[in-house]
């Protein structure tokens, strides 16, 4: 109770101390110290009482500056003894080195040890943990601080493992002792590797790999020891040649243990974890194809080969790694003329051909279906599918390296051996030949489009399959995946009549199997367009049957749309003539519930939902995309107007299907572009006089559309002239402060992408109309809203607003940009600082820099002066006069023509430093206060 009074007592003090600093400094500890509020629960009993508060945290943290709690709790609960650990070396990130004593706090441990051994075990705990807080970015330190923190450690590195050396002599110790060497190697320590190779510590962590309870810790240490050899150049990798040398025959003596039974699995996963460890750290070594690399791949192959799929996934990155470095040219460069690399690369990539072909065995069978698939949690089958996409991932690798043509005919064994086993009858098993054509269409990126020993077979092989579901649905996208391939063979349009029953077939079977097939139709009449310009008919009546709903084909709405797309881009083949007539057979089934619809009238029309009437109009923007006849689309949008006049003027106040239907209008307008004729006309003063009324962000979207294709029109210049500033003006009497910002979020991201496309499109009436500079204005207002989409979009259309000299025309604007931009300029300046220290999320910061960068490179020394105006509102109790004028300098740097990418790390600094907690960032708001658009700096 003496202690809890005297807890109070400090508290009411601490929290209305009148000095910033320390109030900041309270606010510090409680974020810093928030993650072990759990462990201070379970110690309840031990630290205090359990109605403590949050403030009590607080001060009990500060108490630990007297280095007591570690003491006291050294035989105390494992929990409680690491938060006190972690919070200690919180602590020590923020303390220098001197105020610890003896140059630092590992000094200070050292002696400590020596002077009370008893307490040996918190103080190793607290030893482990200290490097490990140089990365935890949740503590609230400055970038300065932490940079001072890490030299620090690093120079007491020697200290810290003759510490750990001297504990190595107390048995029930080592395993902490090996955890915390673990945790230093993780530092860039510099030690060479010829002295980690010999010292006491390694020799001990190599030594009890095998042992029943250090193999962990071992493990742990070996795994850093291996990534601290890899790291930096070649050059470096040679200097740790002699630890490489005393490590890997070391791990490479476990090998057997990957196939040991007898093992727990928890071993098996920790001895495979240092194979993935070798590969990827060495994989540069091992591509050379020497007889000690082999070694390796061998041992990689058998984690790649183990049962459990967790464990042999460790070996993947490894084998991606690998191939990028056989199949990149640029690793090869140093062998001299195009011959010697030639000859390089070719005798590397023959050294791992049968590593390859054994991987594609080896994990080919990890994509088939489990017998139980059905009976699956959904978690369970996403995990399944993500182990196919795993897969397919390695098979592409192996492609790569052997060639899409050699892993097809291991492959297709595998399908010749599968579908034997696809007979009639109850025992009909059809998961191998699924699993063989999932491998197959993997790798279909691969495989030459003029093989022909294999693919035919393939081809022949897929009618003969039953039509089981999930078989079919693969069997349809293996005839998607070798489009190409079928466009190409000599025989392809002998094929492709039953390859279409085939993809029939499976519209018909299942929702699954019938969004296979429509995806295999698309990629077909992609790829085979021209082969089926005479076979119009028949496509024709499959795209009436899956768009019409008729029959029974199963396909969804929206995976009609392949279809759509698919006989659009056969119509693109077909000359202009015929183009026009199949172009109205394909709107035709498009078109007819649409007219109906509005032709029941407006009563009726209003009360359909809009997915009634969005899935008619979506698939009319398909067909405007895909059809590539500019004259032919005009001519169809012309005839469709009246109709989609009267769905404008009936449901102007529907989202979706406004959307949809400008998206539709949208295609229209990018192919048709100056045939459009009065149509476009007719459409923009729709959507000028609606947008009015209902304010729909779409409208805005459709003329960002109309601007990038008729901008530079001089014909149109009047007319778009009235468009942009009708639609501005009125947005800009939406966007009046930044609560409309947040309610209408949309508004403003579609306004600001249509002014940025102003000013690259048509620059000539944007920048000089009186429209201008309200937008400005009102982008200043909406710079901080929380709204991702939205607050790029309003810096980007500053930036190039700032970047206007980067286009060929821009210099003539700058007098009109300058007039604007300069009386704003200490305002926005202030604003997009006040961004950068936390009005906006860090996650948008690198707009922000390059929004605060464009401007100064603008305004240049003019810039700088905003910016010291600006920062000079920030009080010193949260930002240093170091700091500021690291920021500074850096603007500076920029005005002065400097590479913007080399300044980024003081604005990401200052940024940090400015958010490093709640009340800091309060009062560097508070003082920037970005949401008054005029305010005058603080005289110095």
């Amino acid at each position: 109770m003496e202690l809890q009074n005297t807890v109070k007592e400090a508290l009411n003090a601490l929290y209305h101390h009148p000095d910033d600093t320390v109030r900041m400094q309270a606010d510090r500890w409680l974020q810093d110290f928030q993650r072990t509020l759990d462990a201070w629960q379970v110690a309840d009993n031990l630290l205090h009482d359990a109605s403590s508060n949050l403030e009590t945290l607080i001060f009990c943290s500060q108490t630990l500056r007297t280095k007591t709690l570690l003491k006291k709790f050294h035989k105390g609960p494992p929990k409680v003894r690491t938060q006190i650990s972690i919070a200690v070396a919180a602590l020590a990130v923020y303390v220098p080195a001197e105020d610890w004593g003896d140059s630092g706090i590992v000094n200070w441990l050292r002696d400590e040890m020596n002077s009370h051994p008893e307490y040996i075990p918190g103080f190793l705990e607290l030893l482990t943990v200290l490097p490990e807080e140089v990365y935890n970015y949740k503590i609230a330190a400055r970038p300065e601080r932490r940079r001072q923190f890490e030299k620090e450690l690093i120079s007491q590195m020697e200290v810290a493992l003759s510490i750990l050396t001297a504990c190595l002599s107390i048995n029930e110790l080592k395993e902490q002792v090996l955890e915390a060497f673990a945790s230093w190697l993780r530092l860039k320590h510099g030690i060479p590797g010829s002295v980690l190779a010999s010292h006491p510590l390694v020799l001990t962590a190599l030594s009890s790999l095998n042992s029943e309870f250090l193999s962990e810790a071992a493990v742990n240490v070996i795994s850093e020891l291996i990534h601290y050899t890899a790291a930096g150049s070649a050059s470096d990798v040679a200097l740790q040649m002699p630890l490489i040398q005393i490590i890997v025959p070391q791990v490479m003596s476990l090998k057997a243990h990957l196939k040991d039974s007898s093992k727990d699995e928890e071993d098996v996963k920790a001895i495979a974890r240092l194979f993935a460890d070798m590969g990827d750290s060495y994989v540069e070594l091992i591509a050379t194809g020497s007889d000690e690399s082999m070694l390796i791949v061998n041992a990689l192959l058998e984690v790649a080969s183990h049962p459990e799929y967790y464990i042999a996934s460790m070996s993947f990155n490894f084998w991606h790694s690998l191939q990028v470095i056989l199949t990149k040219r640029d690793s090869h460069l140093p062998f001299g003329d195009e011959a010697s690399i030639e000859a390089e690369r070719k005798r590397r990539q023959d050294a791992f051909i049968h590593s390859y072909e054994s991987l594609v065995s080896l994990v080919s069978f990890r994509v088939q279906y489990p017998q139980d698939y059905l009976n699956l949690s959904h978690e369970d089958r996403r995990e399944f599918k993500q182990t196919r996409y795993a897969v397919a991932d390695v098979l592409i690798d192996a492609a790569s390296v052997l060639g899409g043509d050699a892993t097809l005919q291991i492959l297709y064994k595998k399908l010749v051996e599968a579908v034997s086993c696809c007979g009639n009858g109850e025992k009909n098993e059809w998961r191998p030949a699924e699993a063989a054509l999932f491998c197959i269409r993997a790798i279909s990126n691969y495989v030459s489009i003029v093989e022909a020993e294999v693919m035919p077979q393939v081809m022949s092989l897929l009618p003969k399959l039953p039509q089981q579901p999930q078989l079919l649905q693969t069997v349809c996208l293996t005839i998607g995946a070798y489009s190409k391939w079928l466009d190409s063979a000599s025989n392809g349009l002998s094929m492709l009549a039953s390859l279409i029953d085939i993809l029939m077939s499976g519209m018909g079977t299942s929702e699954e199997s019938a969004a296979a097939a429509a995806l295999a139709f698309k990629h077909i009449c992609d790829d085979c367009r021209r082969k089926l310009c005479g076979y119009l008919d028949g496509l024709f009546h499959i795209y009436h049957r899956a768009v019409s709903g008729e029959g029974s084909f199963k396909v969804s709405a929206e995976d009609s749309l392949h279809l759509v797309e698919a006989l659009s881009m056969v119509i693109t083949e077909l000359p202009p003539e015929n183009a026009k007539r199949a172009l109205e057979a394909l709107c035709l089934p498009v078109v007819t519930p649409l007219q109906e619809a509005v032709s029941q009238g407006p009563e009726i029309l209003n009360k359909k939902t809009a997915r009634e009437l969005t899935v008619h109009i979506d698939r009319f923007a398909y067909i405007f995309r895909y059809v590539k006849h500019p004259e032919a689309v005009a001519d169809a949008i012309q005839r469709l107007w009246p109709i989609f006049k009267a769905i404008f003027d009936l449901r102007a106040w529907d989202i979706r299907t406004m959307e949809s239907l400008c998206r539709a209008c949208k295609y229209a307008v990018r192919t048709s572009g100056r045939f459009m004729g009065m149509t476009i006309g007719a459409m923009l003063e729709e959507i000028q006089g609606l947008y009015k009324q209902y304010h729909q962000p779409c409208f805005l979207y459709l003329s960002s559309e109309v601007i990038k294709i008729f901008g530079s029109d001089s014909s149109c210049a009047t007319y778009l002239k009235n468009l942009i500033e009708s639609l501005f003006l009125h947005t800009t009497s939406l966007l009046t402060n930044i609560q409309e910002f947040t309610t209408r979020p949309d508004i403003a991201d579609d306004c600001f992408l249509l002014a940025s496309r102003c000013i690259r499109y048509c620059p000539q009436l944007f920048m000089p109309s009186e429209v201008f500079p309200s937008l400005v204005d009102c982008s200043m207002i909406g710079i901080t809203v929380q709204h991702r989409e939205a607050s790029n979009s309003i810096l980007t259309f500053l930036s190039d607003i700032f970047d206007i000299t980067n286009s060929s025309k821009g210099e003539q604007y700058i007098p009109i940009r300058n007039s604007v931009v300069i009386p704003r300029g200490a305002s926005i300046t202030r604003i997009l600082i006040a961004s950068l220290t936390g009005a906006l999320p860090s996650s948008r910061l690198e707009m922000v820099t390059y929004t605060l960068l464009s401007l100064t490179r603008a305004y240049g020394a003019l810039a700088v002066v905003w910016a010291k105006e600006s920062v000079s509102l920030i009080p010193l109790t949260a930002v240093t006069e170091v700091e500021l004028s690291r920021f500074l300098k850096a603007l500076s740097d920029a005005a002065s023509g400097f590479d913007i990418n080399s300044l980024t790390l003081p604005i990401e600094e200052m940024s940090e430093v400015c958010r490093r907690n709640r009340t800091v960032q309060e009062i560097v708001q508070g003082a920037l206060r970005p949401l008054e658009l005029n305010l005058s700096p603080v005289s110095s």
